[in-house]
């Protein structure tokens, strides 16, 4: 079955109900004779520790009150739980989830498998800026809920002529199985590129001094984990430098720990995550899951869950977070981005698999 043309047809017969109709509290685009049938609960994948808790205060638990649906948080990795969804899509099955908290290369990935559903008739993207369209996506397959960067997360004490300039300087002798990275190498390999003498105009095509770089690192015997690893490693003292999202060191800095985080010479990576829905749920499940991403974009959602994670949202006038105004970290004006390294999406979903075994290959040679 169609899916979108089903829910055109819908449309066209709420729309033809005329006074019988009433509007939905999310979405005055979104005109029905009677609400669709509530499920018990809709089921969100979503990261653990510090996300997952973000994420219930901003947006579960305000959808959950507004429509009396429980929502279920779903702690599968991404890259898990991905395959999962491709293989129920192409065997026709109700996929395993209802709403997907995914990077956005990997939700592109999703969205040029054909998997997603068409989220362009959400009311609340009127109000979002430009961060919320995925770049070379046409329509809203997927929607970008926030940026980040990949920041050089440090222990003062640990630094004590200041913060590290270069990513360079965690090949420091005092800091061999002190420092951290994710296990996939996400997040590093762009800096990686240019601390290695590269350029990143050689991204894909000649990454030699990326790998020759982490080649060094690895000499370094760094600890290799997840974004709740690093809140973790910080707060129990395993570690004094991090490649990893500023989210992770904030939510230890809130717990008393003594962290800064910096933007080295090389720079930083950025880039966003989003919500996206899998295809071949039931009508009346995929209106309520779009009721939940829609939430996800209001102010007021946008507001409660980034102050969570200490990021800049895709809703103009946010507040930045205590202490976050003209951070590094917080990007929201042009001359804010000069140093971060942003590379296409396209180039990121055709070399990322690629990307990720050869940083494994290093560290596990």
């Amino acid at each position: 079955m169609n899916r979108n043309i089903t829910r055109r047809g819908i449309l066209r017969t709420g729309m033809a109900t005329g006074g019988a109709a009433l509007l939905t509290p999310f979405s005055a685009s979104r005109i029905f004779a009677q609400e669709p049938e509530k499920p018990a609960e809709i089921i969100v994948r979503a990261w653990g520790g510090d996300w997952v808790a973000a994420l219930k205060a901003g947006v579960s638990d305000r959808f959950t009150e507004e429509t009396g649906i429980a929502v279920r948080h779903d702690l599968t990795e991404d890259n898990e739980i991905q395959p999962k969804i491709w293989a129920a899509v192409a065997q026709g099955r109700i996929p395993p989830i209802h709403v997907n908290w995914d990077t956005t290369t990997n939700a592109s990935k999703s969205a040029l498998r054909g998997v997603t559903e068409d989220l362009s008739d959400l009311a609340n993207l009127a109000n979002t800026t430009d961060l919320a369209k995925p770049i070379g996506l046409d329509g809203y397959p997927i929607v970008n809920t926030y940026g980040y960067v990949y920041v050089l997360a440090y222990r003062p004490e640990a630094f004590p002529d200041g913060a590290p300039k270069s990513w360079r300087d965690l090949l420091d002798p005092r800091l061999k199985r002190r420092i951290a990275l994710y296990n996939d190498g996400i997040g590093f390999h762009f800096p990686a590129q240019v601390a290695g003498g590269g350029s990143l105009e050689d991204i894909p095509g000649n990454m030699d001094a990326c790998w020759e770089f982490i080649r060094e690192i690895k000499n370094q015997q760094p600890l290799l984990g997840e974004d709740p690893d690093f809140t973790a490693w910080f707060q129990n003292g395993e570690i004094d430098a991090a490649c990893t999202i500023s989210t992770n060191a904030l939510a230890a800095k809130k717990n008393g720990i003594d962290l800064a985080w910096t933007v080295p010479e090389e720079g930083c990576k950025f880039d966003t995550d989003g919500l996206w829905i899998p295809q071949g749920l039931p009508e009346n499940e995929l209106y309520w899951a779009k009721q939940y991403i829609n939430m996800a974009l209001s102010q007021e959602s946008q507001q409660i869950w980034l102050d969570g994670l200490g990021l800049p949202g895709v809703v103009p006038d946010l507040t930045p977070p205590e202490g976050l105004e003209n951070d590094p970290s917080y990007p929201t004006k042009p001359e804010d981005f000069e140093n971060l390294i942003r590379i296409s999406s396209k180039i990121q979903i055709e070399n990322e698999s690629e990307w990720f075994a050869k940083f494994k290959e290093i560290m596990q040679g």
